[in-house]
Formats: C-alpha cells, structure tokens, sequence
C-alpha cells in the first residue's frame, strides 16, 4: 500500500513540475483561444526563464497578453464601477514587455499579434487610468513612472483620442505631490498647450507668471481661459486676482459684487472667494461660505484657519461695541450683549485655530494669534503657547 502511495505521489509531482514547465506554444495558444488569464500564467513562466526571456517573440507575447488584460480590465469598469480589477499592473506590463521585444529585434512579430510599435501608441488611455489610480492612493511615485509611460505612448504619434491635456496635467500632479516644483511647471505648461480645460492648470501657471512679474504672460493666460472655460467660475476668480494684484482695487470690489456664491461648487472655489471677502473685511460673507466648505472639506487648515480669522474678527467688533457703550453710559442689557457675543466668537475662535493647529501645530501666525485669544480670555494656556512660540524661534 505504501509503495502505491509513495508511486502516486511521485506521478503527482513529477505531472505538476512538468505542467509547470515553461512553453511559448502553450502561451500562445491560451492566447488564440482567448483565455487570458491562463496566457499570462504561461507567459510569466516563459519571461522567468533565462532561455526564454532572451527571445523577442516571448516579450511580444507578454505584451499582447497584458494588453488585452488591460482592455478587458477596464472595459468592465467602465460597464461596473464596483467591478475589481485582478491585474492593476498590465497597462505597464505591456509597456514594458513590448519596449523589451522591441530592443531585441525591432522587427519581432507574431501571427494574429499586435504589432510591437503600434500597440505601444495605443497604451496611453489604460496607463493615464492606472496613474490615477496610484494619485488616488497617493502612491505619487508610481503615479509619475506610470503616467511618464503614459506621455511616451501619447506623443509617439498623432494621439487616435486626444487626451486634452489631461496625461499632462495628472504627470504634473504628481511631480508636484513629489516637490519636484521645476520640471511640474512644464508640464502643466504642456497640458495647456495640448488644450486642457481644466481649471487648475490655468491657475497653476497664472501664480507661477505673478510669482515672476510677467504680467504679458497672465493676461495671456486669462485670455486663454476665458476663451476655452468662459462659463466657469474660477476664470472669474482668475481676473479677481489680477485686478488685486496690479492694485486696481475699485475693479476687484466690483467683480467680487458680481459673483453669486450659490454657483459655487467645490471648497476651492469656496476658500478662493472667502479669501477675497476677507480682504475687503465682509467677514459674514466670508464665514457663511467657509462653514460651507467645512462641511464639504473638514480637517482643512486653510478653512479651520479663516472661520477662526472671520470669527477673532466679529469678537474684535463687539469686543468694541462693548466699549463704546460704556464710555456713552449705553443701556447694561445692550453691554452686557455685547459682552457676550464677544466673548462667544472669541471662543469660537480659539476653537477653530486649534482645530487648525492640530494639522499645522507650528504655524506662528496661528499661535501668535492663539496666545493673543487665550490672553485676553486670562486662560493658563498663554503661557503654554507662549512658551512654544520661544522654542520655536530659537
């Protein structure tokens, strides 16, 4: 009995190493027949082989595989969202599978195969999918190797689905999200130049002219602006900070009074418009649309950080309404209101600059202003802050 055992055992093993052992054929007929799951198991047996991944026609098979793995991957995302993908890499995989065929022998070809060259042209949809979704899991290093693939595949030839931009703008993202500020000026540069609509990028290099005084270049960018996104708002945002910024303030004022907050979408734009409202001290203007952004955005210093500027200032005005009703002998109920109100938003206040604080514990302005609210409210926390502000002026 033992000895059958021991027999079968031995047929097991030797069935298994031979079904593992790598084949082209076997790939390429997984492949023909359309089973490519199973080709890709074959195919990586072949590129782990030494033998094996010296020949061209393998990385060429690699890369037909992976590519339809890809088409077939995101072809049903796009019919299922909660559909998940099994081979998230194969966009690059087939990238690099045909570039690897292609430094072997440029002429590599096989039967009912995509061409090495023209299959390379067509990769940049499913690599600019892929990049996304590395940014979305903030996986910015792979998102810029995925996308750089991506804008190699774009500008081998007139692109068959022009991108507008968008390659280069998530490329600049992603440099952007990695420091690299130098070389993401360029491609943001780029994006436009390949006729992106996209907001972001027209404010990206509209700072970037304003940072270097090239006022002929803003207002070409404004003009591009508004003449690709006329309708949307943040092109109005645009030509409010160039009315602040060449100090033109009456034009500023009167193109704020334009704006109708309701149209306003995102937190961006919300911020945005509140900061212009803070210029020009309308700070319930600028509170009710930063409480809205809160909503949509908590944990955001810029918002936490303004509603305990908007609220520090509504303190300020009652802390003095206070104070001139008691120089003009005012009724006590109105002092006494106005006592309270102050004391309200400076608690409000501190609320929310220490809400800020947590996600920036050492922004100065923030804790000057925090030893300043807890100094006036006679807290022991001054002398906390005030003591973190010498450590961190030292």
């Amino acid at each position: 009995m033992k000895k059958h055992l021991l027999l079968i055992a031995n047929i097991l093993i030797v069935t298994s190493l031979f079904a593992q052992k790598p084949s082209l054929t076997k790939a390429y007929n997984c492949f023909y027949d359309k089973d490519f799951d199973k080709a890709k198991e074959q195919i990586d047996l072949c590129t782990a082989d030494e033998k094996l991944a010296a020949k061209a026609q393998t990385w060429l098979y690699k890369g037909n595989i992976e590519f339809l793995l890809a088409n077939r991957e995101y072809s049903e995302k796009q019919k299922n969202e909660s559909y998940q993908i099994r081979y998230p890499n194969a966009p690059e995989e087939a990238f690099d599978a045909f570039e690897k065929a292609l430094s072997i022998n440029p002429k590599v070809e096989a039967l009912d195969m995509m061409d090495a060259n023209e299959a390379l042209k067509q990769l940049y949809p499913y690599l600019l999918v892929r990049g996304v979704d590395q940014l979305i899991a903030q996986d910015y290093a792979g998102a810029k190797q995925t996308l750089g693939k991506g804008i190699k595949s774009y500008e081998m030839d007139k692109p068959q689905y022009p991108m507008n931009g968008e390659l280069y703008y998530y490329y600049a993202y992603a440099l952007e999200s990695l420091g690299e500020t130098d070389e993401m000026m360029k491609y943001y540069k780029k994006a436009l130049d390949d006729g992106s609509q996209n907001p972001y990028v027209f404010a990206k290099l509209f700072e970037q002219y304003k940072d270097a005084n090239d006022l002929p270049n803003i207002e070409k960018t404004l003009a591009l602006a508004k003449e690709r996104i006329p309708n949307d708002i943040n092109v109005q945002l645009l030509e409010i900070d160039l009315a602040y910024w060449s100090g033109d303030s009456t034009k500023a004022r009167t193109l704020v009074d334009k704006l109708d907050p309701y149209a306003l979408k995102t937190p961006d734009e919300m911020v945005n418009v509140a900061n212009f409202y803070i210029k020009e001290k309308r700070y319930e203007s600028a509170e009710r649309l930063l409480s809205r952004a809160n909503i949509l955005s908590p944990n955001n210093f810029v918002i936490l950080y303004n509603l305990g500027v908007c609220c520090y200032s509504f303190s300020e005005f009652y802390f003095n309404k206070q104070n001139q009703l008691s120089i003009q002998g005012g009724d006590k109920s109105e002092i006494d209101a106005a006592k309270s109100l102050s004391e309200k938003y400076l608690a409000d206040a501190a609320n929310y600059f220490e809400q800020a604080r947590k996600l920036q514990p050492n922004d100065l302005n923030l804790l000057n202003t925090l030893r300043a609210i807890y100094v006036r409210q006679q807290s022991p926390k001054a002398d906390e802050i005030d003591a973190l502000i010498k450590q961190l002026e030292k």
